[in-house]
């Protein structure tokens, strides 16, 4: 059971690292990365329910993670309509400048 729960977290790790590698949508950058820390939470959860000592810590720290993932998803796309009203374009590799 406990490897099937790694599986689907592999996938959907790899599938949120060729995101944030492929994509030039700062929007899907941030979706990529979202998906990234859920592999992981699942991965947490996963371990404390099937781990060689099972108990809530995995799902406390997954806990932690998605108030994290939360004010991080909050603050990026806060940043990116920032970016789009002063650019009108939210295209990673145009965002080479911190500073005109």
């Amino acid at each position: 059971m406990l490897a099937s729960y790694l599986t689907l977290a592999a996938v959907l790790f790899c599938v949120g690292l060729y995101g944030v590698l492929t994509k030039r949508n700062a929007i899907i950058v941030l979706l990529s990365i979202e998906l990234m820390l859920n592999a992981v939470n699942l991965n947490l959860v996963a371990f404390s329910k099937y781990g060689v000592h099972p108990s809530l810590a995995g799902q406390i720290f997954s806990l932690f993670t998605m108030t994290v993932a939360a004010a991080e998803a909050a603050v990026g796309v806060a940043i990116l309509v920032a970016i789009y009203r002063a650019r009108t374009s939210v295209n990673v590799d145009e965002f080479d400048e911190l500073r005109r």
